[in-house]
């Protein structure tokens, strides 16, 4: 198995990158997707956060209120503490539910390779904030890849597929790393302004790229 840390800035292009490496045969842990789970109806954060944020932060059906969160802890309305509050509550969650998805995900992966003599497993952690979490992540990466686009893109891109306003847009991007943070811990950039055609033949090469490492060792 060869572990991939994936990142990038919001609307920088990340998604696309997944998905192709999914297309290629990636095991793909999607932290985003484990972050919705444990905040819908019964999500296993959801008893911490209304204990730490109030009963409004639970919506009527029982998720998170997740216009009512994003607003008191990217907003204007978020008291000093809030976004570290709820990482302190989710994190520690999040990282267990990726440890389950990745030995479920590998030993089903094996499970194909040993009968078909496919290559070496890829897995791929996609983690948006992996720059800010690098440190306390209980995960070891042999490479790291960051996607990423001018900030203009960007915001035009949520503005456009979002229906964020300019300014919530601009919150997000204040909330998140640097371009500067998340190069720093990556030995791979991609440029997402690219053609996708590109774009993929770059993300094809990594991927064989990687396969071959682990094949060789």
């Amino acid at each position: 198995m060869i572990r991939i840390g994936l990142t990038g800035g919001i609307a920088a292009g990340k998604s696309t990158v997944a998905a192709r490496l999914r297309d290629l045969g990636a095991v793909h842990i999607d932290y985003d997707a484990i972050a919705h789970a444990i905040t819908a109806p019964g999500g296993a954060a959801l008893p911490a956060i209304a204990r730490a944020f109030g009963a409004d932060a639970i919506a009527a059906d029982g998720s998170l209120d997740r216009a009512w969160m994003a607003a008191h802890v990217f907003g204007a309305e978020a008291a000093p503490g809030a976004r570290e509050r709820l990482d302190a509550i989710e994190h520690p969650i999040i990282y267990d539910e990726a440890r389950r998805w990745e030995e479920h995900a590998v030993a089903a992966a094996r499970d194909v390779a040993r009968e078909s003599g496919e290559r070496p497993i890829v897995v791929v952690h996609d983690v948006p904030l992996l720059a800010e979490v690098i440190d306390d992540i209980p995960f070891r990466f042999d490479h790291i890849v960051t996607v990423e686009a001018p900030e203009a893109t960007r915001i035009a891109r949520m503005e456009r597929t979002r229906g964020m306003t300019r300014g919530q847009a601009e919150a997000r991007i204040r909330h998140q790393s640097t371009r500067a943070e998340r190069e720093a811990i990556a030995d791979t950039v991609i440029d997402s302004t690219q053609s996708i055609e590109r774009m993929f033949d770059e993300v094809d090469r990594l991927y064989a790229a990687w396969s071959a490492e682990r094949k060789g060792q």
